[in-house]
């Protein structure tokens, strides 16, 4: 994929997270696909990702993803992002958050992701969720 291919492709993807269509995420993976969440376990197929999209989405209704940046490292793409929202979901907090990640993909022979390593800072979020 060059430059101009993977920035429309990140474009694309950040449109899907703020569609509130967890599946349409999904659709960028492919279908023995990744998505890994701060070391934690690995959500594995298509139908594992939208559950990962949608626990976010379920969390934050108005979530907004801005794409920060894409480039290539080493044969991997690294996607930059911000989510803003309100935790307002089912047991939400309602406090704001706003944090800023990256994810570490693997593009796959279908031009899909094949693996995806997410990164942002897991207590600066939970310090926002509580409101501290």
């Amino acid at each position: 994929m060059d430059g101009a291919d993977l920035k429309e492709f990140a474009g694309r993807y950040t449109s899907a997270w703020c569609s509130q269509d967890a599946a349409s995420v999904a659709s960028f993976f492919s279908a023995d696909g990744s998505l890994t969440i701060n070391a934690g376990p690995p959500a594995v197929g298509r139908r594992a990702i939208t559950a990962a999209a949608q626990d976010f989405m379920t969390a934050f209704p108005d979530m907004v993803v801005a794409c920060d940046g894409v480039t290539m490292d080493e044969g991997a793409a690294i996607y930059h992002w911000t989510l803003t929202g309100r935790n307002t979901g089912p047991g939400g907090t309602g406090r704001d958050v706003c944090i800023s990640g990256y994810e570490e993909w693997i593009i796959g022979a279908d031009g899909l992701i094949a693996q995806s390593l997410g990164h942002f800072d897991e207590a600066d979020y939970q310090r926002q969720l509580q409101g501290r």
